[in-house]
């Protein structure tokens, strides 16, 4: 897979795939040395001689739990073969509710994280002046070490600048919060996040807006998502503004949206220079002169360096600054043409004020302008970036919404998707064919790899958790884990099958003998993962949607999966045995 969706696959893959060479290369190598060692040969029924002390009571009680327990089992998975169709039918209707809330699972990308840190844009009226956007910035650090002192340990704030833009009314803050182990789940980065703009937002004289940093730093500036407005018929700036601002209307009526903003500064006042190329022509001026002559004098050239007391210096060309400092100075100056004769702009240019953006904003070289805003709470980013695309098609026409930042890299991710699982299943599928030399076995095996996602989604859905790239990563986890148990009662019933006993007979061998493995197996890898599910601090967002998905797929894919895994084995060899003797 390609863009930061393959990236974090691989880092995922890599870690899986190791931990697993290892597992086997100790089960090969140093286990069967182990079990040698340790285990002590015992006669028949001698475990389950009464014991002394605690330790005897508990595991002599298990042991007769555990084998009433495997008795009813049994008793449950003859019924179940003995109405085969019946229960398929049941299996049917399994599959199918997976894919319904497999689908009805709101979608998005990365889970918010909570970081120990947020940010605020500080954006005060075009033509403000310092001191006005200072006192914006005043009063949001005000609220934060005051309002919310329990929660942050510090604010840094600076004037001039932010992710929108460079100007006296820009300003940002980056906010510190304490440890994660002093702040309870009503002081994390989100609640406090909701709180800041609502109180912020009373602030009158700016516009101001607070998000935590994305969960990766690489793509973007800011949670949530990040589109580009685009003017694909060329119909202007102006009508580009009053797309934008149609759109960011539509976005404020809109309640899966939240905080949908421009990520830029509005036009301000600008000093505009019109040139007429024909009459500059007629007198003998070239346009690179002219533009070469503007920027020398009133911006600057580099010349040369020098060497001043043994350190290297720059040499500039500038206009003084009396004939740089008014709009009136623009008709002091003038440029030679081709005849050595010194033209003054005032013969072939004209100027006045004007209104403009104060940055040139491009997306793949079409007029565009960056917007980005959150879902609202409660709202996965996939539904918010469906009602982005919903709201841009009440645009007027020749304008359209492309994706960028971490935004693209999740509609990749989500187009990618289909390919991966099938790719998945594909290759788990001949890699049993090719050891089983069977197409029957890896059939049965994978038959219960849907019960298994449908764990995975039950417990998001519970958990009130989206479809993430993490929980993508479950997913797969979960089928591989779902499959091995599945193998474990396939083989055993395969090698029973060919000893010469009958299928019914030879599966119930093997739901006899695997039980215990498959339980056990599955109650130590649930444990595992159980500290990942209930995590906190940082990164628990990533932790608790992998740990949330496997735990359920896990739960879920072992319950269902020693009483279906023994049918599909049935079923499927009944279907490939009738196959061969039509043959």
């Amino acid at each position: 897979m390609s863009g930061s969706t393959g990236v974090i696959y691989r880092q995922f893959s890599a870690t899986i795939v190791s931990a697993m060479a290892l597992s086997v290369l100790v089960a090969i190598v140093l286990t069967p040395a182990l079990c040698a060692t340790m285990l002590k040969p015992l006669k028949k029924g001698e475990h389950h001689v009464a014991h002394r002390g605690f330790a005897g009571r508990f595991f002599n009680g298990f042991n007769r739990g555990f084998d009433r327990t495997s008795e009813s089992y049994q008793r449950g998975v003859r019924g179940i073969l003995h109405r085969p169709w019946r229960f398929m039918g049941i299996v049917a209707a399994l599959f199918l509710l997976m894919g319904v809330l497999f689908v009805r699972l709101p979608s998005s990308f990365l889970p918010n994280e909570d970081q120990g840190v947020l940010m605020a844009l500080v954006q005060t009226p075009v033509g403000a002046t310092q001191e006005r956007t200072l006192e914006s910035i005043a009063a949001l650090e005000k609220h934060f070490m005051e309002n919310e002192k329990g929660a942050v340990e510090s604010v840094f704030s600076v004037q001039g600048f932010s992710f929108a833009g460079m100007g006296q009314n820009a300003g940002m803050a980056f906010v510190k919060l304490k440890d994660w182990k002093d702040r309870d789940a009503d002081n994390g980065v989100m609640p406090i996040t909701g709180r800041a703009m609502a109180a912020l937002g009373q602030i009158k004289d700016a516009f101001i807006f607070a998000f935590p940093p994305p969960a990766i730093p690489e793509l973007g500036t800011a949670s949530g998502y990040t589109f580009f407005l685009k003017d694909n018929s060329g119909q202007g700036h102006d009508a580009l503004l009053a797309a934008r601002n149609q759109l960011l209307g539509l976005a404020a009526g809109s309640k899966k949206l939240a905080n949908v903003r421009p990520n830029g500064q509005e036009d301000t006042p600008q000093f505009r220079i019109d040139i007429d190329v024909a009459k500059a022509s007629s007198l003998g001026l070239s346009i690179d002169q002219v533009n070469t002559t503007l920027a020398t004098a009133w911006g600057s050239s580099y010349i040369d360096d020098f060497i001043d007391r043994g350190r290297v210096k720059r040499v500039f060309v500038q206009a003084d600054q009396p004939f740089r400092m008014v709009p009136e100075d623009f008709d002091l100056w003038s440029v030679k043409n081709d005849k050595g004769e010194m033209v003054p702009f005032s013969a072939f240019a004209s100027k006045h004020w004007d209104y403009g953006s104060p940055r040139l904003e491009r997306y793949n070289g079409v007029s565009a302008t960056e917007i980005q805003g959150e879902p609202a709470p409660g709202v996965a980013s996939g539904d918010a970036m469906a009602e982005i695309e919903q709201l841009a098609k009440q645009l007027p026409a020749g304008f359209g919404v492309e994706w960028t930042a971490m935004s693209y890299q999740e509609r990749q991710a989500g187009s990618q998707t289909p390919l991966l699982y099938t790719l998945s299943l594909m290759i788990v599928f001949l890699c049993l064919a090719a050891l089983y030399e069977s197409w029957s076995v890896p059939t049965s095996v994978l038959l219960v790899a849907p019960l298994g996602i449908l764990g995975a989604v039950l417990a998001n859905t519970f958990r009130g958790m989206e479809r993430d790239i993490y929980f993508q990563v479950a997913m797969l986890t979960t089928v591989g884990l779902t499959s091995k148990n599945a193998i474990l009662i396939v083989e055993f019933a395969k090698e029973h099958l060919e000893k010469g006993a009958g299928l019914i007979e030879a599966t119930m061998h093997a739901v006899r003998d695997r039980l215990r493995p498959i339980i056990m197996t599955s109650l130590a890898f649930g444990m595992g993962v159980l500290p990942l599910a209930i995590s906190s601090g940082a990164g628990s967002g990533a932790k608790q949607a992998i740990g949330t998905g496997v735990l359920g797929g896990m739960v879920v894919g072992t319950v269902l999966g020693v009483f279906f895994v023994p049918l599909f084995f049935v079923v499927v060899q009944r279907v490939f045995k009738k196959r061969k003797a039509t043959e």
